[in-house]
């Protein structure tokens, strides 16, 4: 580790209860030795950081690696790089630390995070296995460490992990959540009596939500359709319910997009880039996953993961101060301003998450069909892929999966009306799309795609530009991280499980059904 000032345990302690003045405190008395000041300026930007001044908090601690370069204060400050979506800085930040990383667990645990943040993550597991190794009985590294083990497909030593933390941590309700998902549970060795037990123990809220999820998932697995959708149901409609979700604020964003593309259309275009992007859109749990590794296959193509470097692009352009990216006002403020501003920041946020030279990457995040107009007038190289599934199927997997829970923008997926109503919307944008851009969007069915796997590969590396290779029928073999939901389902070769789902409960269905087809869609 570089020289320095020794840190300061009582500084470290007052962080740890939340003391903030006291780390204050301890930072003045820090700084009038010479000695000290780079140990107080990283205990001063702490606390800032942790009052919600983290712009304050980036300075103060830049100062501290200045003066003496720890591992430590490295890790902390590309850990707030990354809160304000400086990606860039987070990575430069990651490289110079790992000359010298921190010594303590924390510090490995940060910079794993990071890595992870970034979308890095066979660099994180490095540092989670440093973490567990230092401080065995934290629990939070464990589930890190068995987290990035899932993404990386090491799903044997993650669910070994996993039981580690839950022998100590029975209770342990995120770490339920992951190992039911780490495979197709059976009957002959599954958790299904552990999670009955969690599930009734764990107190309303985030808790009851993840095993009560767990649950479900399992009791699917192993044939206990009726008594999973029952639970599924229950579970749904109480966090429903303590949620403030108005439908008419998404139709107001949707409305927003489709009032923005005459200004979109006449503002001055971007210039072609060398490393087009290929942007997968679309609903969620539509097959994104799937496209996205048969493409990644390929060897001109690398997956970049669901960036969100082209929402932060529009937010930056359109000088808004609300504090959501997505939002009407942002969305009308951004369309008349210059596309070939927006496409270079587009470029310059994603290289951050590029891992290597190939010449084509893939962003795979569905919400990217709200700005599908812009990206085709910012990015005009660009290969813009829409996943659509059956309507009926599209939203019950919506039901079925369990979102980021502290974001907003999926409130509407735990009620079943809900999911119809944004899925009516999401119809109707689509259909504004392929008239205003005609033949620029390809639209993937995900059925006809499990149908004729290599007649839908073709017709979808055609579209992108991409020469034929038989390397994209074996995606599942690619040992690339995949850190959403589908992370096991796309390890397997194509399967039929999930067509047609819907009709196992088409009777509790029914009223989405009918709502559907009094909004024009058909339903077979």
């Amino acid at each position: 580790m570089a020289t320095g000032a020794p840190l300061s345990l009582a500084g470290r302690s007052a962080l740890e209860r939340g003391d903030l003045d006291g780390a204050r405190r301890l930072a003045a008395v820090r700084m009038t030795d010479a000695a000290g000041r780079a140990e107080g300026h990283f205990l001063l930007g702490m606390a800032d950081a942790g009052s919600g001044r983290v712009a304050d908090g980036i300075r103060q601690i830049e100062q501290a690696v200045a003066i003496a370069p720890h591992g430590e204060y490295r890790a902390q400050l590309a850990r707030l790089y990354a809160l304000v979506r400086r990606d860039g800085d987070a990575a430069a930040t990651l490289r110079d630390a790992e000359a010298a990383p921190p010594a303590d667990a924390l510090g490995r645990d940060t910079m794993g995070c990071v890595y992870a943040r970034l979308g890095d993550h066979h660099a994180a597991l490095p540092h989670f296995d440093a973490a567990v190794a230092l401080a065995q009985d934290n629990d939070a590294f464990r589930y890190n460490r068995a987290a990035t083990l899932s993404f990386l497909g090491q799903a044997e030593e993650a669910e070994a992990e996993l039981e580690r933390l839950l022998a100590h941590a029975p209770d342990d309700a995120r770490a339920h959540h992951l190992l039911a998902g780490l495979r197709k549970q059976t009957e002959a060795r599954n958790h299904v009596g552990r999670l009955r037990i969690a599930r009734d123990r764990a107190p309303p809220g985030r808790d009851r939500l993840l095993t009560g999820y767990a649950l479900v998932k399992e009791l699917e697995d192993i044939g206990q359709g009726d008594e999973a959708f029952a639970h599924l149901v229950a579970i749904n409609a109480a966090h429903r319910r303590g949620l403030d979700y108005d439908a008419g604020r998404d139709a107001a964003i949707f409305d927003a997009v489709e009032a923005a593309w005459p200004h979109v259309a006449r503002a001055p275009a971007g210039r072609a880039a060398a490393d087009s992007p290929i942007l997968i859109i679309g609903m969620p749990r539509t097959g994104t996953t799937l496209v996205d590794r048969i493409l990644a296959s390929h060897p001109d193509v690398e997956s970049a993961g669901e960036l969100q470097a082209l929402p932060l692009a529009v937010k930056a352009a359109s000088r808004t101060r609300s504090r959501t990216v997505l939002d009407p006002e942002t969305i009308l403020a951004a369309a008349p301003t210059d596309m070939r501003a927006i496409g270079h920041d587009y470029l310059a946020r994603a290289a951050h998450h590029r891992r290597t030279a190939v010449p084509r990457f893939v962003d795979k995040f569905p919400g990217n069909v709200f700005y599908a107009g812009l990206a085709a007038r910012a990015l005009p190289e660009a290969s813009i892929v829409c996943l659509r599934r059956h309507p009926m199927d599209t939203i019950l997997a919506n039901f079925r999966n369990l979102f980021a829970t502290g974001s907003r923008y999926y409130d509407y997926s735990y009620d079943l009306l809900d999911i119809a109503a944004y899925y009516v919307r999401f119809d109707r944008l689509m259909a504004f799309w392929r008239a205003a851009l005609p033949g620029r969007i390809l639209e993937l069915r995900y059925e006809a795609l499990i149908v004729d796997q290599q007649g839908e590969s073709r017709r979808l590396l055609a579209h992108c530009g991409l020469d034929w290779t038989d390397d994209c029928l074996d995606f599942h073999t690619n040992a690339g991280a995949v850190s959403t939901p589908s992370a096991a389902q796309v390890r397997r070769p194509i399967y039929r499980d999930s067509v047609a789902r819907w009709k196992r409960h088409a009777g509790a269905l029914e009223p989405v059904r009918a709502y559907l087809e009094a909004n024009g869609i058909a339903v077979e």
